[in-house]
């Protein structure tokens, strides 16, 4: 039995007269004057079936019972649609399929919300995941999904040409937490023991270079128990890859390579390689972030130098004290908001600054401000050449540490060029950010590793791991496009001394050392070859190709930002066998004791 000829999205006029069987959704039921009109769904399009009772009244019966959602199996002659009639919009628009037989293969019960794209957007997200399969009915969701795959594809086509072998590394692995928690699998064989997902297959893959394989990729699964928000999941994808005998070159030049393929197979066209790139210090510098949005301007600029002699003392105080003073021109901005001045305001103070400053020029040329008046004509002037001020351009400013003022800077353009409305739409920026610092202090004054412990300082900022290692300078990169970091990696460490110098920075004891990393240490000792690597993560590359707000809207069955899935109702207790099984008891909080 032969359910269909031709999906719904096939036929065009050169079908006309022909036998066809479809099969499909009812999308809508339409009766006009006892004729009756459905238009049948699959994931390839929507073809227009008529119903005529004079020529198919069997036909017309069973059609006359159908709903929304109801599967029908259909059997008919294409026919060319009147003139006046033809839908331009549908590919098959030019068609009709006029029905002889008509079969109901499955009804429907009314949707609990409606699938029309617009309609459904509108509808609370938990309700579209809690019935997340009709919610994949709709066509854009499919569409989604459809590029998801053909960038995968392309991906391993891709990868293949350049000799690369995709091998699968294990998901039940051992827990080694680092910057995330580990989401646990108790083990029945071995009581008291526990399994961990892999946070990503990072010592996996370095053993694979250290085993010869030379190119390796993996479309690999990642678990990380952390805070959610729009672009992260507790399991997510990402596009691994590891090379062995290779510099940073090597890297850009793959994943250009990549990406232009890639944004080819999304519809977006080619793209100018190689990617431009930037250091670490030029983009905070420039753009008050590590992952740039390229796709304006708005740049931060350093004003130290206009201000050096300045009587107004907060810059003056702040200058002297080896900070900077620096700002953005939000043009034609002016007549913000106060209440919009004051949210920024807030948002300054989280970044770390004590306030925020600010000029607004007033459409006569005046400048409303509470600092203006404290600056001299020289001030001034230096101000409008630097930052280009015009009329109706509003001034902020941040005087303090170079780190804090550049990154509150930075998180202001984002709110001011997105309330000027100057981000364009359909535009994709593309940047690799190189040179991170190899370590970073924490709040307690340690040392951590920025990235991870094996990745590689740079060869010539070696010798400042013993006199001042905060300023070493890691052999790391990032990969951003319109301000979101599709990907990172970096050259590792397979000098076993220089490891073993790393670790001794970080202040990592012997034990620990020996419990984390262990067997990555033992394959050093076997001759590692230089190599390095890089992950792309596939939720938000896909995101940003087809335009979502989240990578919720890429996943098939995404969670929740609360990490649950609604629709399976997971996670979700089990009961007291199968904690038995795996040498567990359950011992809840007091507060959830008394609940139940």
């Amino acid at each position: 039995m032969s359910y269909r000829t031709h999906s719904c999205g096939d036929l065009r006029l050169e079908h006309q007269g022909q036998d066809v069987k479809l099969a499909g959704w009812v999308d809508t039921v339409r009766d006009h004057g006892g004729i009756l009109f459905i238009d049948l769904r699959d994931r390839y399009g929507a073809t227009q079936v008529v119903i005529d009772p004079e020529d198919a009244a069997e036909a017309w019966q069973i059609a006359h019972t159908a709903r929304p959602e109801f599967v029908l199996g259909i059997e008919g002659v294409v026919a060319a649609r009147p003139a006046d009639m033809v839908n331009t919009v549908l590919a098959t628009g030019a068609i009709e399929v006029k029905a002889r037989r008509v079969v109901i293969l499955n009804r429907s019960k009314t949707p609990p919300f409606p699938l029309d794209d617009a309609k459904a957007a509108k509808v609370s997200e938990d309700l579209r995941l809690t019935y997340r399969y009709l919610d994949l009915r709709r066509a854009a969701m499919q569409k989604n999904l459809v590029i998801r795959h053909k960038i995968l594809a392309a991906v391993r086509r891709y990868m293949d040409g350049e000799n690369f072998v995709e091998v699968e590394t294990p998901i039940l692995t051992k827990s080694t937490p680092e910057g995330a928690r580990d989401y646990l699998v108790p083990s029945r064989v071995v009581p008291g023991s526990f399994f961990a997902l892999p946070q990503a297959p990072q010592q996996y893959k370095q053993l694979l270079m250290m085993a010869g394989l030379d190119r390796y990729l993996q479309i690999a699964r990642c678990f990380r128990d952390e805070d959610l928000r729009a672009d992260r999941q507790p399991e997510f994808t990402q596009i691994d890859v590891e090379m062995s005998f290779i510099d940073e070159e090597d890297i850009y030049r793959i994943i250009d390579g990549m990406l232009v393929e890639i944004m080819r197979v999304a519809g977006h066209g080619d793209i100018q390689t190689p990617i431009p790139r930037m250091s670490y210090r030029e983009a905070m510098d420039r753009f008050g972030s590590d992952k740039p949005d390229l796709r304006f301007g708005m740049e931060l600029t350093d004003l130290s130098a206009v201000f050096a002699q300045t009587q107004f003392k907060v810059f003056a105080n702040v200058l002297q004290g080896g900070g900077v003073v620096k700002a953005i021109n939000a043009k034609g901005l002016a007549g913000v908001s106060a209440g919009i001045i004051d949210q920024w305001t807030d948002l300054a103070k989280e970044a770390g600054l004590g306030g925020l400053a600010f000029i607004r020029v007033q459409e006569d040329g005046n400048w409303k401000s509470p600092i203006a008046k404290f600056f001299s004509e020289a001030e001034k002037a230096g101000l409008t050449e630097r930052l280009g001020i015009q009329i109706n351009d509003l001034i902020l400013f941040a005087a303090d540490k170079l780190d804090t003022a550049n990154v509150a800077l930075g998180r202001l353009r984002l709110l001011a060029a997105e309330l000027a409305g100057v981000i364009p739409d359909n535009v994709f920026r593309f940047t690799w950010v190189t040179d991170f610092p190899l370590l970073e202090r924490g709040s307690d004054g340690h040392l951590a590793s920025m990235h991870h412990p094996f990745t590689s300082p740079k060869p010539e900022d070696i010798p400042l791991l013993e006199t001042d290692p905060a300023l070493v300078r890691a052999r790391a990169y990032d990969i951003v496009l319109n301000g979101v970091e599709l990907g990172g990696g970096s050259i590792r460490i397979h000098d076993p001394d220089l490891q073993a110098k790393m670790f001794e920075i970080l202040g990592l004891p012997q034990d620990e050392i020996n419990e984390r990393f262990g067997h990555l240490i033992q394959a050093l000792a076997y001759g590692a070859p230089p190599h390095g690597g890089i992950a792309l993560g596939v939720d938000r590359l896909v995101m940003l190709m087809v335009g979502a707000t989240s990578i919720r809207d890429v996943i098939a069955f995404p969670k929740t930002q609360k990490a649950m899935d609604l629709m399976m109702g997971a996670p979700s207790t089990v009961d007291g066998r199968q904690l038995q099984d795996v040498h567990l008891e359950l011992v809840l909080p007091r507060e959830e004791k008394r609940d139940a």
